[in-house]
């Protein structure tokens, strides 16, 4: 199959699905949502930016064979 062609049907069928997920979207979205999603997302910056990265400090995750 040509490349464009394949690029077409697949714009066709993500756009279908994407239609039919919205038709299924019957409970509005939580209003909260987004701010529980930036609130973790700052919290775990934040968890990033305290932790040394230092190759002194070994890694606490036991790593693998």
């Amino acid at each position: 199959m040509h490349s464009d062609t394949h690029l077409l049907l697949h714009d066709q069928r993500s756009a279908e699905l994407r239609q039919r997920a919205t038709d299924f979207d019957l409970v509005p979205a939580d209003p909260l949502a987004s701010l529980r999603t930036r609130l973790g997302r700052l919290l775990v910056e934040s968890g990033l930016r305290i932790m040394p990265h230092s190759p002194d400090h070994p890694s606490i995750a036991p790593g693998t064979a």
